[in-house]
C-alpha cells in the first residue's frame, strides 16, 4: 500500500508525528488515572499501602517533573541531539520507564521509582520537541500551521481518551501491572511509527542540532552529567542511604520553584534590557502565570482527590457491572474533543463582531467554571460526609465536574500558549514557553499536596479541600476580574478585546 503524501491535506510528516505524540499521550494517561489507587492500594492487594498523602505527593511530584523536564529536554535537542534524535530516545526512555513499573511486581517499589524517573527524563526529550518537529513541517507559519497544530492537538486528546478505558480495565480488574504493561505497548508502538516512517517524512526537519560542536560537546557532557546524577540520587534512595519525605519534598520543591519564577520575572524587569512596552507585556504574562497555577493546582486533581473520590464515594456501576475508576479519567478528554471546534467557532465569531474577549477575560471564565465544577463535589461529598461514608453518590457529579473544567481549559490552555508567543518579547518566546509550562508544573504540585484528604477515615477533609478549592478559583477570578481593564490598556498594542 502506498503511502500518502498527505494528512487532510497537510505534510505527510504529520501524521508520523500525530501517531508518535497519540501514542506517547497513551502511555502517559493510561498509568496517569492508575498510579495514586496502586500506591494507596492495601499490600493485599497488590499495591504498596501507602498513605494517601504521600501517594498523591509522589504523583504531583512526578507529574511536575515532567513538565518542567521538557525545558532541559528541549535545550538537549537543539544542542546536541538534534529534534528526531531526542524524540525517539526519549520514546526509549519511556518505554523502558513502563517495563520498569511493570516488573514492579517483582522487584518492588525499586523498580517503580526507576520506573517513574526514567518517564520522566523521557518525556522531557519528547514532548515538546514533537511538537517543535510539527512547527518545522510548516516554514512559513501562519494559519496553515495553526491547523496542523489543531489535527496535532486531537491526537493527543485521542491518545488521552482511548487510554484509560484499556489500562484502566487491565488494571484494575486483572492486574496492575498488565495496565502499566498496556501504557507501555502503546509508546513502543508510537516508536515504531517513528522510527520507520521519520526518514522518508520529515527528511531533513530537526535531524540536526543547531549547536557548534563546542556547544555540543558542551552540552553533551552536561547532559550525562544530569542523567548520572538523577541516576544516582534514586539508587542511594533504594538501598536506604536515606529516605525521602513525599510530602515535605513536594512543600520543599514549590517553595523553590516559585522562588526561582519570581527571581526570572524579576531578571526579566531589571536586567534583562527590555522596553517599556516589553516590561509592560512581561507584565501581563506575569499575570496570566499566577492564575494559571491556581487554575492547574484544580484541575490536575482529577488522579489525585477527584480519581480517589471515584474510587471510594462513587457509584460506578454499569448495566450492574462495576467499571473501573479510571474510566471516568477519559471524561475531559472526551469532552475536549467534542466541545473544542464549538468554542474555535464561537470564538471566531464574536471576532469577526469584534467581540471576542480577551485573553484575561478567558481566564477568569475558566478559573469561574473550574470553580463550579469543584462547588458540585462540594455537595456530593457532603452527602457523603453526611451518611458516614456509607452513602455511594452517582457518577453523574463526577461528570458534571468534568465537563465544567474541560470546558474551562479550553478557554485558558490554548489562549495561555497563544498569549506566551504573542506577549513574549522575541528573543525570550521559548522561555516564555517554559515559564508556561512551569506554571502547569506548579499546578500539579499543589494538586499533589492537597490531593490525599480525600480518606474513608477523614470524610470531613474531603468537603473542606473541595470547598477550599472552590473559593480559591472564585477568589482569583475575581480579582483577576478586576485587572481585566488594566491589562487590556496594556495589551491594546497587541489584541483587542
Amino acid at each position: 500500500m502506498t503511502t500518502p503524501r498527505t494528512f487532510f491535506g497537510h505534510p505527510g510528516g504529520l501524521a508520523t508525528l500525530f501517531m508518535t505524540e497519540m501514542w506517547e499521550r497513551f502511555s502517559y494517561y493510561g498509568i496517569r488515572g492508575l498510579l495514586v489507587l496502586y500506591m494507596a492500594a492495601a499490600l493485599a492487594d497488590g499495591g504498596f499501602g501507602f498513605d494517601r498523602a504521600q501517594a498523591s505527593a509522589i504523583y504531583g511530584i512526578y507529574a511536575a517533573s515532567v513538565y518542567l523536564a521538557s525545558l532541559p529536554g528541549g535545550w538537549v535537542a537543539d544542542r546536541w541531539l538534534g529534534l528526531q534524535r531526542a524524540v525517539f530516545i526519549g520514546g526509549v526512555l519511556i518505554a523502558l520507564g513502563h517495563l520498569a513499573i511493570g516488573l514492579s511486581a517483582a522487584f518492588e517499589q525499586a523498580a517503580f521509582f526507576l520506573g517513574l524517573v526514567l518517564i520522566v527524563l523521557g518525556t522531557g526529550l519528547l514532548k515538546g520537541n514533537v511538537s517543535a518537529l510539527v512547527g518545522g513541517l510548516y516554514p512559513e507559519g501562519g494559519a496553515r500551521q495553526d491547523a496542523g497544530f489543531s489535527i496535532f492537538y486531537m491526537g493527543i486528546n485521542t491518545g488521552a481518551f482511548i487510554a484509560p478505558l484499556i489500562t484502566g480495565f487491565l488494571g484494575e480488574k486483572i492486574g496492575w501491572h498488565w495496565g502499566f504493561g498496556a501504557a507501555g505497548v502503546g509508546m513502543l508502538i508510537g516508536l515504531f511509527v517513528f522510527r520507520s516512517q521519520a526518514g522518508p517524512r520529515l527528511g531533513e526537519n530537526g535531524l540536526r542540532p543547531s549547536g557548534t560542536p563546542e556547544q555540543q560537546a558542551r552540552a553533551r557532557t552536561i547532559s550525562l552529567a544530569g542523567f548520572g546524577l538523577a541516576f544516582l540520587v534514586v539508587i542511594l534512595a533504594m538501598v536506604g542511604v536515606f529516605r525521602p519525605d513525599p510530602v515535605a519534598i513536594a512543600g520543599h520543591m514549590s517553595t523553590i520553584m516559585l522562588t526561582m519564577s519570581g527571581l526570572y520575572f524579576a531578571y526579566l524587569f531589571f536586567l534583562a534590557g527590555l522596553t517599556t512596552a516589553e516590561k509592560k507585556r512581561v507584565a501581563v504574562i506575569m499575570v496570566l502565570f499566577v492564575f494559571s497555577m491556581f487554575f492547574w493546582g484544580a484541575f490536575e486533581q482529577a488522579p489525585t482527590s477527584l480519581n480517589l473520590f471515584a474510587r471510594d464515594f462513587t457509584d460506578r456501576s454499569l448495566l450492574g457491572w462495576d467499571m473501573p475508576v479510571s474510566w471516568l479519567q477519559s471524561l475531559n478528554s472526551l469532552f475536549v474533543i467534542l466541545f473544542a471546534p464549538v468554542l474555535a467557532v464561537v470564538w471566531e465569531r464574536l471576532g469577526a463582531r469584534g467581540r471576542n474577549p480577551s485573553s484575561p477575560t478567558k481566564f477568569a471564565v475558566a478559573l469561574i467554571l473550574a470553580g463550579l465544577g469543584f462547588w458540585l463535589m462540594v455537595s456530593a461529598a457532603d452527602r457523603v460526609a453526611a451518611s458516614g461514608g456509607t452513602l455511594k453518590v452517582s457518577a453523574w457529579w463526577l461528570t458534571a465536574s468534568y465537563f465544567l473544567q474541560s470546558i474551562g481549559e479550553l478557554c485558558l490552555s490554548p489562549v495561555g500558549l497563544s498569549s506566551m508567543i504573542l506577549l513574549a518579547p522575541k528573543r525570550f518566546v521559548g522561555q516564555m514557553m517554559g515559564v508556561w509550562f512551569t506554571s502547569i508544573a506548579l499546578g500539579n504540585l499543589f494538586a499533589g499536596i492537597v490531593g490525599g484528604d480525600v480518606d474513608p477515615n477523614q470524610l470531613t477533609a474531603m468537603p473542606d479541600l473541595f470547598r477550599r478549592t472552590a473559593f480559591a478559583l472564585f477568589l482569583a477570578a475575581t480579582v483577576l476580574g478586576l485587572l481585566i481593564v488594566p491589562i487590556r490598556r496594556m495589551m491594546a498594542s497587541e489584541q483587542k478585546s
